[in-house]
């Protein structure tokens, strides 16, 4: 089975707030662009993944992640997370009735292409299915079969929320970097401790970082 992936990305600006006490105002919007690059970068690598629509009404983001090969959904209707996603969902399937899609964070800069084919693969075998985040109280990737909706129930305690709309948790052993998604300080050198993509490798040498050579 071939997948699109839904890419949800908030304006830079307001992106990571939650890294506060690692990055400064400065930093926060080139650290938030560079995990986004780094994620879609690697699944677009993934044998699994058809392709890659970012939702954002961010220009500089759609710009570089248009520039990756992601094709760029406006964030409509302006109703939050799991409106976006459902409304980009249709637009995928405007298109392309018969359509496998799967909601990916954009904050998961360690992901493993082959990890994420694995994932994908197992929730290829279930009509919804989603993965927990490594803290197991939210969801990094929910994905619908083709002929079945997403029903995204991102935001606090997603993991709880999408068990209980009936989506079946996915219990994947060795996949730690398509779980691992970045809202603070120790989630980043969690991250780091995995092997970044280069972006954010890059953007995160110009943090002070106890414990990362480099950085």
């Amino acid at each position: 089975m071939q997948w699109t992936l839904l890419v949800p990305l908030k304006a830079l600006a307001r992106a990571k707030s939650r890294l506060a006490d690692t990055a400064g105002d400065g930093l926060r919007p080139g650290l938030a662009l560079a995990f986004a690059q780094d994620t879609v970068a690697a699944a677009l690598a993934c044998a699994a993944v058809r392709n890659v629509a970012v939702v954002t009404d961010d220009s500089l983001a759609g710009r570089e992640l248009a520039a990756l090969g992601a094709r760029i959904v406006p964030d409509e209707p302006e109703g939050g997370l799991n409106a976006a996603l459902a409304h980009a969902a249709s637009v995928v399937r405007s298109r392309s009735p018969e359509s496998a899609v799967a909601a990916l964070n954009a904050d998961l800069p360690a992901l493993r292409p082959l990890e994420l084919a694995r994932v994908l693969d197992a929730a290829a075998e279930f009509p919804r299915s989603f993965l927990p985040d490594a803290a197991a109280i939210g969801t990094t990737l929910l994905a619908a079969a083709p002929g079945r909706e997403l029903l995204p129930a991102f935001g606090t305690a997603s993991r709880a929320r999408h068990r209980a709309s009936g989506a079946v948790e996915l219990g994947l052993d060795a996949v730690d970097s398509v779980r691992q998604d970045v809202d603070t300080g120790d989630d980043l050198r969690a991250a780091l401790a995995l092997g970044v993509g280069p972006r954010t490798a890059a953007a995160a040498a110009r943090l002070l970082i106890p414990g990362q050579s480099g950085c």
